[in-house]
């Protein structure tokens, strides 16, 4: 097989003429060199130099080698300084996995950001619920993925994942401004027993936190209506249509809808971002540290999001 080396050596003999010259001007002993370019012909099957007493004389094939090996060795020259500006970050491709409340509220800031900062890099996204994307993240699709768990409904994730922390969001009962109790900043989930619930599909988790939360206070939720998109939850509360709780990131403002604390520690959902311990993509450590910094302005502005005048959040 021919070598980056060999054709170097090569073109250094044909230069010189000289296996001594080439020698002294590559830094190895003319033995060396001797030895690359009889390699070389045994792998090739032809003579590169016909050798006389005090020179040697290049035959065409030295020549091809020569031409041609010129246009090899710029282009992993080429290649050595690109692979160089992926190992930096100054190029690549970075593929992000993400919820919807977490597109639309963390996710925009923190891609715009690394844009501007890794110009040359390709951002692509990927959105769906946790157990949709993470066979995308365990085979290598995704370098990361924005995931959430509930206090109430607890999960873990396969051995080769890691799970770092990114937020955590209370979650805030919405009412009706019209509702009874839409004046107060806080309410008792025990005086909630008769009211109508609006929730996620029955199989998210969502759904299954808010049954193991009521069942705490003795009752089951009456659900009459479903949705995974917290904006269309919000404008069915707005509209008077039901109660819902919902995560603080989800809480979208609509019109007649009123923010409320329950008056105990209030349940949280945690929002984390996986990635693979195998993954060695530069962009995921930029990545990271963008996503801890939007997340904890975010934070900030949703821990005011409940009371009397909350219209949804920021």
């Amino acid at each position: 097989m021919i070598s980056p080396l060999h054709i170097q050596t090569v073109r250094e003999v044909v230069r010189t003429g000289s296996f001594a010259d080439a020698a002294r001007n590559l830094g190895y002993t003319a033995s060396a060199v001797s030895q690359q370019i009889a390699a070389l012909e045994r792998a090739c099957g032809l003579v590169l130099f016909e050798r006389r007493a005090r020179s040697v004389r290049p035959t065409s094939a030295a020549f091809l080698v020569v031409s041609k090996g010129n246009d090899v060795l710029s282009a992993l020259d080429t290649l050595e300084r690109e692979l160089r500006t992926v190992a930096v970050g100054e190029r690549g491709a970075l593929q992000i996995g993400s919820f919807p409340t977490a597109s639309a509220r963390i996710l925009p800031r923190m891609l715009a950001e690394l844009s501007r900062v890794r110009p040359g890099i390709e951002i692509k996204l990927s959105e769906g619920e946790p157990d949709e994307l993470l066979p995308e993240l365990l085979d290598g699709d995704l370098d990361l993925q924005l995931v959430y768990r509930y206090d109430l409904f607890p999960r873990t994730w396969p051995a080769q994942i890691v799970e770092t922390p990114v937020m955590d969001e209370n979650l805030v009962l919405c009412v009706p401004e019209e509702h009874p109790l839409a004046g107060g900043r806080t309410v008792r989930l025990r005086d909630l027993t008769s009211e109508t619930w609006i929730a996620s599909r029955p199989e998210s988790s969502g759904a299954q936190a808010l049954l193991r939360l009521c069942s705490t206070a003795g009752f089951t939720p009456n659900i009459a209506f479903r949705s995974n998109d917290y904006a269309v939850v919000c404008g069915l509360v707005g509209c008077g249509l039901g109660i819902a709780l919902v995560p603080a990131l989800g809480c979208v403002p609509a019109p007649g809808l009123r923010t409320l604390k329950l008056s105990r520690r209030s349940p949280q959902r945690h929002v984390t971002v996986l990635r693979r311990t195998t993954n060695t993509n530069p962009l995921v450590k930029d990545a990271m540290r963008g996503l801890a910094e939007v997340a904890r302005t975010v934070e900030a502005q949703i821990s005011g999001v409940t009371g009397p005048r909350g219209g949804g959040g920021p």
